[in-house]
């Protein structure tokens, strides 16, 4: 098994929870908040960074963190109050990459719903129906998301590890494979 390092940034606990599960599933593995976060990463094989979502993208302490790791293989976490599948939620797994620092590869990502911050709550119950936080879909997706994480996404969260772990086996025989001209 590879020796995780597992960062995360957390404000209502929905990530913490999630950078838990995984770093309890890897047999080898650090868990550091983002603000305690190590820069040199080369004593770890695999570094998944977790964060919840502002504006479209990792929150603001994540954001800093990305441009330092570099030449690492990566696996992004997120969670949120929209659908997982969402486009909101799948272009921040881009902007992330894109604010990486240089040299790294993406392995995988991992999204789920969590609860949303209360204060974030009572500032959106004001939003007009034109705003994409507001009006009764988004009422709906606050009371689905309050919900999560839940056992299913934790379990989905360990079984991201067993993933991660099995691609680097496949990877690490097709480049054997490869060097051997087959």
């Amino acid at each position: 098994m590879s020796k995780w390092a597992v960062i995360y940034s957390s404000v209502t606990g929905n990530t913490r929870m999630i950078a838990e599960a995984i770093a309890a599933e890897a047999e080898s593995a650090d868990v550091f908040r983002v603000q305690d976060a190590p820069v040199d990463l080369s004593a770890y094989d695999i570094v998944a960074l977790g964060y919840w979502l502002r504006l479209g993208q990792p929150d603001p302490l994540m954001l800093k963190y990305l441009p330092q790791v570099k030449g690492s293989r990566v696996v992004f976490f997120q969670t949120h109050g929209t659908e997982p599948t969402s486009e909101h939620a799948i272009t921040s797994f881009a902007r992330a990459g894109y604010n990486l620092g240089d040299g790294c590869e993406i392995l995988g990502t991992f999204g789920c719903q969590g609860k949303i911050n209360p204060v974030m709550l009572e500032k959106r119950k004001n939003a007009g129906p034109d705003d994409p936080h507001g009006g009764v879909k988004a009422q709906e997706r606050w009371k689905k998301a309050a919900s999560h994480p839940d056992a299913q996404d934790i379990e989905a969260a360990k079984e991201l590890v067993h993933k991660m772990e099995h691609k680097l086996v496949l990877k690490a025989r097709f480049l054997a494979r490869k060097q051997q001209g087959k």
